[in-house]
């Protein structure tokens, strides 16, 4: 051992600066965590209130306030929602809205992701000339907002004899959200080897074998990703359901808001249940489907 080395006193040296550093780091993961917490509490406090409002009885709200802890529990408030609210000028609940998104959201959904898929498959793998003009125009209507599409929807709707029809929202939002199913599923195909096409034509495939045979057992994960986005982002829609529908043949979307006081919480939690099991049973292929695009 070397003379003046004193392992006790470079021990002492070290501790302090130990105890230091560790004091800061604990410091940072406090006000690190209590950020994230107060945060959480911020965003969560409205579900909250609207989950614990679902069960209360109308007058455990009107004592209480909104604003309270539950003082009962109860199912009322779905029944009621369900069956016996007055809404839409009519009073026998929600459910013929909640049916006729169903009718919107079901049939939107497999056109847009039917016609997506042949589109981006066309798009990427049979190209011809004005296919890049084409697929420029198609990103072009990602960012058209909805708002400005009003006017022309109306004259389509009134020429048609759709109007107030929810047979006519099928077909808007089939339009609309056509722009995402195609961009979704051409940027997926295109990462699909162009061998793959070239040999199906040396067997003698012609368009729709080799999309039966080649491109669509490679499919699965964007058909996924995109049938989970297409019908949130359809049944979540607002505004072309409040604008072109009225009465029974609203949506649940348009309809809620006339909901009145006592079953408004269950009735919303009604109307968000659809995209919540979506996501809930579905989100990791959405999330598998992305990513595998992504490396595709």
């Amino acid at each position: 051992m070397e003379a003046g080395f004193s392992p006790p006193l470079m021990g002492a040296v070290r501790d302090p600066e130990a105890a230091v550093a560790r004091r800061r780091y604990l410091t940072g993961r406090i006000v690190i965590y209590s950020i994230l917490v107060l945060f959480a509490l911020i965003y969560a406090f409205p579900a909250y209130l609207v989950i614990s409002g679902a069960f209360r009885t109308p007058a455990d709200v009107a004592h209480f306030g909104r604003i309270s802890l539950p003082m009962s529990f109860s199912f009322e408030p779905w029944v009621r929602a369900w069956t016996k609210v007055c809404v839409t000028g009519r009073c026998n609940g929600i459910q013929q809205n909640f049916y006729n998104s169903l009718m919107m959201v079901i049939p939107a959904t497999i056109l847009t992701t039917g016609i997506g898929a042949i589109t981006g498959y066309v798009l990427s793998k049979w190209r011809f000339p004005g296919a890049n003009f084409i697929f420029l125009m198609i990103i072009a209507g990602v960012f058209i907002p909805s708002q400005t599409t009003l006017l022309p929807w109306a004259w389509i709707v009134g020429k048609v004899g759709l109007a107030n029809n929810v047979f006519a929202l099928v077909i808007i939002h089939t339009v609309q959200t056509l722009c995402f199913s195609t961009l979704f599923c051409r940027n997926f195909y295109a990462g699909v080897p162009d061998e793959l096409i070239k040999a199906g034509q040396v067997d003698g495939a012609g368009f729709w074998r080799i999309y039966r045979r080649i491109i669509l057992p490679l499919s699965p994960p964007i058909l996924i990703v995109t049938v989970i986005w297409q019908f949130t982002t359809i049944w979540n829609e607002y505004l072309f359901g409040m604008v072109f529908t009225s009465g029974s043949q609203q949506p649940i979307t348009a309809a809620v808001q006339g909901v009145g006081t006592g079953s408004s919480a269950a009735a919303v939690l009604i109307s968000a249940g659809p995209p919540i099991l979506i996501y809930l049973f579905g989100g990791r292929f959405f999330i598998r489907g992305l990513t595998q695009g992504a490396i595709k």
